[in-house]
């Protein structure tokens, strides 16, 4: 797969929350969210995610959103992901510690690519990859002021607007990740020990947002005339298989964390564990994420009603970067402080 998945794209685009985000959060908090370590330079795991993992197979690099503004120049994409983001403008990271504000939800991120190119007339790269991933967040419990959606309804549609003003702007490959049994999560199972039913009202959740999701991307894909590719991945029922037969994946812990943070206790055996930490993977299983990501670009679905374009024909020469316009823009209208950000340049 790894060998000719390289000339895929030209550039990709991640927009998301914590699973995505590879130290955009880290840069804007002044190095303090995650703490690394224990965490891995800015990841929400003890080693790379699956962003990392995948950009690696395609051989990009994404700039970090929170460089553009000391000057990186995205030659390769742009991480936009940021922990705590929700599908809306909300941010649960940023509504659990005061003194946090500007954090982005999805909704900003998407503004904050698509808007500098409407204003300046341009149109997205069409040989890029466009990556979505994000809900958990809207449904999870939190430490914070954010109410937990109880339904799905807000959720996907956002991620409907999202996929849309991508596709207005002229994005055409657009790969959008289902979410994994929130139920299952490890703060669930825990909850769910004083609320019992927690985890069974989280994976109805899960199941109702998963189908609406499907629903919603056949919906794009039917659309008559369209060019655009989506690329659903399904990582929940990668998880499924993970938690009826771990063995089967290395795994022998699939229920609790591995890093117990109230205790600074770090398991010596991280790669036997399908949880880092309460809600979020280890880097071992980030990387089975990422080859279920690759081998959907490398085998589209059978059943979609548009064959995955050639992308090994030389890319356009007519696309200009945004760069500056979108990096002031993007700073600018997230609020974020430019003195506590990129002060160490791109971190991939």
């Amino acid at each position: 797969l790894k060998a000719n998945a390289v000339e895929l794209f030209s550039k990709m685009y991640i927009f998301g929350d914590s699973l995505s985000d590879q130290g955009n959060l880290f840069n804007a908090t002044a190095e303090q969210i995650p703490p690394s370590p224990p965490y891995f330079e800015g990841r929400f795991s003890n080693g790379p995610n699956w962003v990392d993992y995948l950009a690696g197979d395609l051989e990009l690099n994404p700039t970090l959103f929170t460089t553009l503004g000391s000057g990186a120049i995205p030659t390769e994409g742009i991480n936009f992901a940021f922990g705590g983001s929700t599908t809306g403008t909300e941010n649960t990271v940023a509504l659990t510690f005061s003194g946090l504000t500007g954090l982005p939800g999805l909704e900003q991120q998407i503004d904050a690519f698509t808007v500098p190119l409407i204003q300046a007339g341009q149109s997205a790269d069409p040989e890029a990859l466009y990556i979505v991933w994000a809900g958990g967040n809207d449904y999870l419990p939190t430490q914070g002021s954010f109410e937990p959606f109880t339904d799905t309804v807000t959720t996907l549609a956002n991620l409907s607007d999202a996929v849309q003003d991508l596709t207005n702007v002229g994005a055409k490959n657009i790969m959008v990740v289902n979410l994994p049994d929130l139920g299952n999560t490890p703060i669930a199972l825990a909850l769910d020990g004083r609320v019992p039913g927690t985890t069974d009202a989280l994976n109805t959740l899960t199941e109702d947002h998963n189908s609406g999701l499907s629903e919603l991307l056949d919906q794009f894909s039917q659309t008559p005339d369209s060019d655009v590719n989506i690329i659903p991945v399904d990582v929940n029922s990668t998880f499924r298989e993970i938690l009826a037969q771990p063995t089967e994946f290395g795994l022998t812990n699939v229920t609790s964390p591995c890093l117990n943070i109230p205790a600074q206790f770090v398991c010596e055996n991280p790669e036997e564990f399908l949880f880092w930490d309460l809600q979020h993977p280890t880097t071992g299983v980030y990387r089975i994420i990422a080859d279920l990501a690759l081998s959907a670009l490398k085998d589209p679905n059978p059943d979609h009603n548009h064959p995955h374009p050639d992308h090994n024909h030389s890319h356009p020469a007519n696309v200009p970067e945004p760069a500056m316009a979108l990096g002031l823009f993007a700073l600018g209208a997230l609020g974020i402080g430019s003195k506590r950000i990129g002060k160490r340049g791109s971190r991939i």
